[in-house]
């Protein structure tokens, strides 16, 4: 993958990310976490008396000064958000004058930036064929880095199942799964989704789509070629066939937006050649807002 996907006008559009948009990663996954176990946080909830086994930089000396009894600061538990991006790697993201796969590392990308910068943990999953590679969970700023080398390894080829990839993948109770991609599998991802919701994750569905899909101009009898399998086939593209097109492609997204709304699933649409910050901050503000 060539530097020009993360470039410097990328990690401009970060900075004015990080200062236009106020991350608050849905309902119950603010960056911290807290829950009313005892941990070892730094928010203060309550103190106990020392026992054998304490950890002696816990002791409060001075409530030991007042009391002459060894007391414990407790804590409230940070629990760091579990973030799975899962991106569709087959070549058919490799298609438009804009790539729909640098698209959707970008995203991939931003959504990390965030998500580490908001003290989670990252997992980065490579979608190809019928199987899947398992990122390794990252977390702290300092991690980016490593995550932008692991999107710039990516190769786009071949074809992608998403439902069997993305049930492959051993998923935790609990956290967010953001899976990207063209979602051109006719296997669909219902499954998936099934699986998912199962496992009580909150889960984001972000089609990526080059302008030539979304706006067709061509007109006479073309060859067309399937980008995954190589296949060929004659077509004039006249306004009945044009029309038909269209139609199928409105059911397609109308059919994700039902499924996003049957397994309490988020879903956006974002076109491969839209300004990474509008694409962000318009198409995923009230998704990362929990709006």
């Amino acid at each position: 993958m060539e530097n020009t996907v993360f470039d410097k006008g990328f990690f401009d559009k970060l900075n004015t990310l990080k200062m236009s948009l106020n991350m608050r990663l849905s309902q119950g996954m603010s960056g911290i976490r807290k829950s009313s176990a005892k941990g070892s946080s730094v928010e203060f909830s309550d103190f106990r008396e020392y026992m054998l086994g304490d950890d002696i930089r816990r002791i409060d000396w001075n409530a030991y000064g007042r009391t002459d009894k060894l007391y414990i600061k407790q804590f409230m538990e940070e629990k760091e958000g579990i973030f799975q991006i899962f991106i569709d790697t087959s070549r058919s993201m490799t298609f438009g004058s804009e790539p729909k796969s640098n698209m959707a590392l970008r995203i991939a990308g931003a959504i990390s930036y965030i998500v580490l910068n908001n003290l989670d943990r990252v997992y980065i999953n490579e979608m190809k064929e019928n199987t899947l590679t398992k990122g390794k969970g990252v977390n702290g700023g300092a991690a980016f880095s490593h995550v932008l080398d692991d999107l710039s390894r990516m190769q786009f080829d071949g074809k992608t199942t998403l439902n069997k990839t993305i049930l492959s993948r051993p998923v935790q109770v609990g956290g967010v799964s953001i899976i990207i991609s063209d979602f051109l599998d006719e296997n669909g991802i219902e499954d998936a989704l099934r699986y998912l919701a199962f496992r009580k994750q909150t889960i984001v569905l972000i089609q990526v789509l080059a302008k030539e899909e979304l706006e067709i101009d061509y007109e006479g009898t073309l060859n067309i070629q399937d980008i995954e399998t190589g296949n060929r086939v004659k077509i004039t593209m006249s306004n009945a066939t044009i029309k038909k097109y269209k139609d199928a492609l409105h059911n397609m997204q109308e059919d994700l937006e039902k499924l996003s709304r049957k397994y309490g699933a988020k879903y956006v649409c974002i076109r491969s050649d839209e300004n990474l910050v509008n694409a962000m901050l318009h198409g995923f503000s009230g998704i990362l807002q929990g709006k």
